[in-house]
């Protein structure tokens, strides 16, 4: 079994991309496949060295890896000699008309209510009209001559799917400065590293009908390939999700402090009955199965990954972490704070909260309460048991209970209405702090 992931490096790598990495390789590892990174970058104008090495980032960063990878744009000669091959039996033919022309005949077409394909006018070209082009100066570009026949195949997501090739234009394979598309380079690159299996988004569906007829022109079998199309992902409403991919790139969610496992767990559960949980790759392969994928447009919430992200802060270790916490950090920091965490850059704050010299914001009305508060703190140091003590004898002194009691000491404290456990977040900040900024809460 050989799968392949196939980028272009013309942006950064979004989520609905990320999902069919990662469901190509789960596929892959499950059935102790191979996996092939191909960048498809014969678009020389969009292609950017950058966006290749940010795709490689990502991927790794997500917790993908491959066994082999090249480069579409090393390969030009392979794909010339192939478009050679066609060229003999008619298969692939030249064309010359403009895109003026063209837009015109597709617009007859219309007005006469028929659908706009290509009416193959370059195959009534004689050998004199074509030389003559050539001398000209013109250089003609290449179709593929479609069969007159249906493609069917049982795909492994969307089950029967047929494409009838007269319904369609021969595609363009080659232009005009010998330059090779994706329909073509695609087709020359899974027969000749031997792809198994194809596992892409619905909106490829028309392109595998087109590059099967491809495939069995360059002498390949289609038996020996088999295809699932992952229906597209669409935002929390249920339009289209590539209105946001700006801020839904893996280096958006990245910088925004998404952690990998999040991401990887939600994506994998995406269009299944599952329940979402954060995971690694490696850990998601045992429960992969491509046959729990449904057949209807999955939502991509944010909110729902930013709960994917909150669950697997809550339950990391601290060495999982350690690296990225600010630096003097401890375990009992990360114990502290972790349950209140949505994203890890959220700890930087807690941090200068116990570490730093923070002044809370006078609460006048609250002076005398906070110089109770203050008087009943136990003397000595802060332990796991300072805070209940605390807590229950200002209570039977003041009679307060709830947020009466609980507020106006968090602000003082922390200068935040709610956060981690003043249990645990109070031996942290120690006696001393906590008495200097319950005197400066209460105005003293």
């Amino acid at each position: 079994m050989k799968l392949r992931f196939a980028p272009s490096p013309t942006g950064l790598l979004h989520v609905g991309n990320a999902r069919v990495a990662l469901v190509n390789w789960l596929a892959a590892r499950q059935a102790g496949g191979h996996v092939l990174l191909r960048l498809d970058d014969t678009d020389l104008e969009r292609s950017k060295a950058e966006y290749a090495v940010a795709l490689e980032e990502d991927l790794r960063w997500l917790g993908l890896d491959w066994d082999a990878l090249f480069r579409q744009s090393d390969r030009l000669a392979l794909y010339a000699a192939a478009a050679e091959r066609l060229k003999p039996s008619g298969r692939l033919y030249p064309c010359f008309e403009s895109e003026e022309e063209l837009r015109y005949k597709r617009e007859q077409q219309i007005r006469m209510k028929r659908p706009p394909l290509y009416d193959r006018g370059a195959l009534k070209m004689t050998p004199e009209q074509y030389e003559r082009a050539l001398a000209n100066g013109k250089q003609p570009y290449w179709r593929f001559k479609l069969s007159n026949r249906s493609i069917e195949w049982q795909d492994g997501v969307l089950g029967r799917r047929i494409v009838k090739l007269p319904s369609l234009s021969d595609p363009v394979l080659v232009r005009a400065d010998g330059s090779p598309l994706y329909t073509f380079t695609s087709v020359v690159d899974d027969l000749e590293s031997g792809i198994t299996h194809i596992l892409r988004g619905e909106d490829h569906v028309t392109n595998t009908g087109v590059q099967l007829d491809l495939w069995e022109a360059l002498g390949g079998d289609p038996r020996a390939l088999s295809f699932a199309h992952l229906p597209l992902l669409t935002d929390s409403d249920g339009g289209p999700l590539s209105k946001r991919l700006g801020s839904l790139s893996l280096r958006q969610l990245r910088r925004d402090g998404i952690e990998p496992p999040a991401l990887a767990g939600y994506l994998a559960a995406l269009g299944t009955s599952r329940d979402p949980q954060p995971a690694t790759p490696a850990a998601l392969v045992p429960g992969f199965s491509l046959g729990t994928i449904a057949r209807s447009p999955a939502r991509f919430d944010v909110q729902q990954l930013l709960a994917q992200n909150r669950k697997y802060l809550h339950g990391a270790s601290f060495e999982t972490v350690r690296e990225r916490l600010p630096s003097g950090a401890d375990a009992a920091f990360w114990e502290a704070v972790r349950g209140n965490l949505d994203l890890l850059s959220e700890a930087r704050p807690w941090f200068e909260v116990v570490r730093g010299d923070f002044i809370p914001e006078p609460q006048a009305t609250e002076a005398d309460f906070l110089r109770a508060a203050l008087g009943a703190l136990p003397a000595g140091a802060c332990d796991s048991t300072t805070w209940g003590a605390w807590t229950a004898a200002l209570k039977a002194a003041t009679g307060r209970q709830g947020k009466a009691l609980f507020l106006p000491l968090r602000l003082a404290l922390t200068g935040e209405g709610h956060g981690p456990d003043l249990g645990a977040l109070l031996p942290l900040i120690g006696a001393e702090k906590a008495i200097l900024r319950l005197r400066r809460a209460a105005g003293d």
